[in-house]
C-alpha cells in the first residue's frame, strides 16, 4: 500500500504525515489492519526498539472533584461507586509506589482529583515526591494534579518531580462538549507551564467519546505542536454513574488504528497505551505493543486493570522486553533537544504519566463517561460492562495493590 510506505518513510525521517494521510489511516479496512500495524511497528522499532516502559499510578486523592468532565467517574455529580478518600500521607504513597517499582515500573505517576493544586497541596506532593525518591531510588516521578498556577511547576521540579501530565483529551472544537468548568486553553497553558519549568511534559487524549475521525486527528496534531515527550492514549471506560455510561464506540481494530495514527504523527515520542486497553483492545493487546512503547502496569485511578503478572507475561510472549532503569526512553536527539531536562536528565527515560493516564489524565485513570459529536465506529460491539471493575485495592484501601 503506497500510503503505508509513505508513512513509514516519513516516520523514519521524523516528518509528520499530512492530515489527509492521518485520516486515511483511520479509514483503513480491517482487511488491511495487520499491514497498518506492521508499518507503524517499523517506525516504533526504529526509535524505541523492542523496549516497553512500565508506569505505575498512585491515586493520591480520589473522588470529590468540583470539575464536570463528562468522561470522569470522579467528577462533580458522578454517582459511580468509586473509592473516595482525601490525601494519602507521604509514607502511604511511597509504600504504594514501591509496590509498582517492585513489579518493574520505571515511572510512578502521582495523581490527585481536583481542578488544580493549592500551594499547600504542592507542599504536600513535594514531601511525597521526596519520600518516594528516598525509598525507591532514582525512580521517575510524574505529577498529575490538574491546572497549575504560576510557579507551581517550578516548585514540583525543585522537589524532584521529573514530569507533569495534563491531557488535552479531545479536539479544541469539541472540548466544550465534555467539560464546561475549564477550557481547552487552560489545559494547553498547564502543559506549557510544565515545559517552561524544565519538567518533561506528558499530554494525551481519550478516544471513544463519540468524536469524529477529524477530532482524533486534530487533537493528535495539536499534541504534536505542543511537543510533549509522552502521549498517553486512553480508551474511554464508560463507567456506570457517569453522563455517557452507555457510550461504547470502540472496537479492538479501531483502537489499533488510533494508536497507529498517533505513532505516525508522533514517530519519536513515547506513546503510551493508557486507560481502557483491557476493556477495548482485549485479546489484541499484544498487537498494540507494536505501536506503543509504554503502558501502565496494574490498576488505574478508579478502575481495575489487568493483573500485573499478566502484563509482564504479555510483554514477554509478544517478544518485547521491559525497559530497564538504566535505559533512556527517548531517542538521543529528543533528549538533546530537551537539554537533558526532565526524566532523561534524571538519568532515566522519557516522560509521561497519565493515566493517564489519569487524574486530570482523563479516561486513563479508569474514569468514566464522555461526550462527543461523532457516530459510533463501524462495527462497534456490544458494551462489555463485564470487563469494567471499580478499583477496590491498593491506594486508599487495606488491600495489596495490583502490580
Amino acid at each position: 500500500m503506497d500510503l503505508l510506505n509513505t508513512l513509514v518513510d516519513k516516520g523514519l525521517r521524523r516528518e509528520p504525515p499530512t492530515r489527509e494521510e492521518a485520516l486515511a489511516v483511520l479509514a483503513t479496512s480491517d482487511d488491511d489492519l495487520l499491514d497498518v500495524v506492521a508499518a507503524a511497528g517499523k517506525v516504533r522499532r526504529h526509535w524505541f526498539g523492542r523496549r516497553v516502559k512500565l508506569n505505575y499510578l498512585v491515586n493520591l486523592k480520589s473522588g470529590l472533584c468540583p470539575e464536570d468532565c463528562s468522561y470522569c467517574s470522579q467528577r462533580l455529580g458522578s454517582t459511580a461507586e468509586i473509592l473516595k478518600y482525601t490525601w494519602l500521607k507521604p509514607d502511604q504513597a511511597s509504600e504504594a509506589a514501591a509496590a509498582g517499582v517492585a513489579g518493574g515500573a520505571k515511572r510512578v505517576c502521582l495523581v490527585a482529583s481536583g481542578r488544580g493544586p493549592t500551594d499547600r497541596d504542592v507542599d504536600r506532593v513535594s514531601e511525597t515526591i521526596r519520600a518516594i525518591k528516598e525509598r525507591t531510588g532514582e525512580v521517575e516521578v510524574c505529577a498529575c494534579l490538574g491546572l497549575l498556577s504560576d510557579g507551581q511547576a517550578e516548585r514540583l521540579r525543585e522537589a524532584g518531580a521529573d514530569a507533569y501530565n495534563h491531557n488535552l483529551n479531545t479536539s479544541e472544537a469539541t472540548y466544550g462538549e465534555i467539560t464546561t468548568t475549564h477550557t481547552y486553553a487552560d489545559r494547553v497553558d498547564t502543559v506549557r507551564k510544565a515545559h517552561a519549568a524544565g519538567l518533561s511534559a506528558c499530554s494525551g487524549l481519550i478516544a471513544g467519546m463519540g468524536e469524529s475521525d477529524q477530532d482524533l486527528v486534530d487533537v493528535v496534531f495539536s499534541l504534536r505542536a505542543l511537543d510533549p515527550d509522552s502521549v498517553p492514549v486512553n480508551f474511554l471506560i464508560p463507567m456506570e454513574g457517569t453522563p455517557l455510561e452507555k457510550e461504547w464506540h470502540l472496537t479492538p481494530q479501531r483502537c489499533l488504528r488510533i494508536l497507529a495514527m498517533t505513532r505516525f504523527v508522533c514517530p519519536d515520542v513515547e506513546v503510551r497505551i493508557a486507560g481502557g486497553r483491557e476493556v477495548h483492545l482485549r485479546t489484541l493487546q499484544p498487537l498494540a505493543l507494536h505501536l506503543a512503547n509504554s503502558i501502565f502496569l496494574g490498576d488505574y485511578l478508579t478502575s481495575e486493570g489487568q493483573a500485573g503478572k499478566a502484563d509482564l507475561e504479555m510483554i514477554a510472549d509478544a517478544g518485547f522486553e521491559v525497559e530497564g532503569t538504566d535505559q533512556v526512553t527517548l531517542p538521543e536527539h529528543r533528549a538533546g533537544e530537551r537539554g537533558g531536562c526532565g526524566a532523561d536528565r534524571a538519568g532515566g527515560a522519557g516522560r509521561a504519566s497519565g493515566a493517564d493516564g489519569t487524574g486530570c489524565a482523563g479516561g486513563a485513570g479508569g474514569t468514566g463517561g464522555a461526550a462527543g459529536a461523532g457516530a459510533a465506529a463501524p462495527g462497534a460491539g456490544l458494551p462489555r460492562t463485564d470487563l469494567v471493575a471499580v478499583r477496590r485495592r491498593g491506594a486508599g484501601t487495606d488491600l495489596a495493590p495490583n502490580a
